[in-house]
Formats: C-alpha cells, sequence, structure tokens
C-alpha cells in the first residue's frame, strides 16, 4: 500500500512539474488545496491508464518497438497522456493537454520527473 501512495504522489509531482513547464497543459482551480487534490485525483486516473491500457498498447506495438528501437515509446507515453486528459475532462477533473507534440514532450518530462523521484521517495518495500 505505501508502494502505491508514494507512486501516487511521484505521479502527481510529475504532473506539477509538466503543467509548470508547459503552458498547453493546464490545471485549473481556485485554490492551492483545489489543484492538490485535482493533481492527486488525475495522478490516480495516469497510474490506472498505464497500468491497464498501456501494457494492452505496447504489446500491439511490439514491432514497431523493435523497428524503432523504442522510440515508439515516446509516442505511446503521449498517447497514454491524452487519454488520461480526455478521462480527466469526463470525470470533470480541471486538467487538460492541448495537442500531440504537446503530450509528447509533457510524456517525456513526467517519465524523467517520475523515475528521478521514485528514486528518491521510499517505497516501503524494504520493511
Amino acid at each position: 500500500m505505501k508502494n502505491f501512495v508514494v507512486k501516487t504522489v511521484a505521479n502527481a509531482g510529475a504532473l506539477a512539474v509538466a503543467v509548470w513547464v508547459l503552458d498547453k497543459i493546464t490545471l485549473t482551480g481556485n485554490s492551492t488545496g483545489k489543484k492538490i487534490v485535482t493533481l492527486l485525483l488525475v495522478a490516480l486516473v495516469f497510474g490506472l491508464v498505464n497500468f491497464l491500457v498501456k501494457p494492452v498498447v505496447k504489446i500491439l506495438t511490439f514491432p514497431l518497438f523493435i523497428l524503432t528501437l523504442g522510440l515508439i515509446t515516446l509516442v505511446v507515453n503521449a498517447l497514454m497522456l491524452l487519454l488520461t486528459s480526455w478521462l480527466a475532462d469526463k470525470l470533470d477533473l480541471s486538467f487538460h493537454v492541448e495537442g500531440f507534440w504537446t503530450a509528447v514532450l509533457g510524456g517525456l518530462i513526467i517519465s524523467v520527473v517520475s523515475w528521478a523521484l521514485n528514486v528518491v521517495l521510499p517505497d516501503g518495500d524494504n520493511d
């Protein structure tokens, strides 16, 4: 359970960095508390999308992974971020990603920041 919470917080932090760096990834809210709650909820949605949808997409596009030497991962990550944005809209969360290339850059930022945060944050598995 600790591992799940840590990964969700790391995803929320990575999403926050992407919102801060890219002006076409937006998070609206009238207070800091509401923005934090929204980020945590979007991080949950993002985690579920990556857990449920991404493995299926990776299996279906396996030949492209080989052909592009893994560069298709950038496209898959962008599609997962766009799907998260679409689901956030359906769930009435104030998170939006505008455009494919913004999603590619956002996915890259989120991957790097999430990796760095997962390295720094304790995972709870060492107990």
